[in-house]
């Protein structure tokens, strides 16, 4: 079982998503409110909200984590929403793969990836 989330919204680990919906996620026994970035490193808070508009600083922590990411599993939310081509590029050029797909989908394609053993990350947006 995880320890708890350090004050800046991190905890160390990799997890399954439990459940999502209600706006939050959860995930080894803990519950979180909110946006999430599931990481090699572990889970972190992300201030990604729907509907709202992609910029690189979004993606900064899954940047620095690119060594050990091959995919990214990128939850849009209820909608599914495309990815500014410059970041694409960004992605490209850090040898990350990119699957933008809705929340729930991307939630539970983590899970099995993840299962797997493959070297994956999501980003996820949260739903009501």
């Amino acid at each position: 079982m995880a320890g708890p989330a350090r004050n800046d919204g991190f905890v160390p680990g990799r997890y399954l998503i439990d459940a999502y919906g209600a706006g939050g996620f959860r995930f080894g026994e803990m519950s979180h409110k909110g946006s999430l970035l599931m990481l090699p490193s572990g889970v972190r808070a992300w201030s990604a909200v729907d509907r709202q508009p992609w910029t690189g600083n979004q993606f900064t922590e899954i940047f620095a984590e690119a060594g050990d990411i091959e995919l990214l599993l990128l939850g849009t939310g209820v909608d599914l929403r495309p990815l500014p081509e410059a970041l694409r590029w960004r992605f490209r050029e850090l040898k990350i793969g990119i699957e933008l797909m809705t929340t729930p989908p991307a939630a539970r394609t983590y899970n099995i990836l993840l299962a797997e053993g493959r070297k994956v990350a999501a980003a996820l947006i949260c739903v009501d």
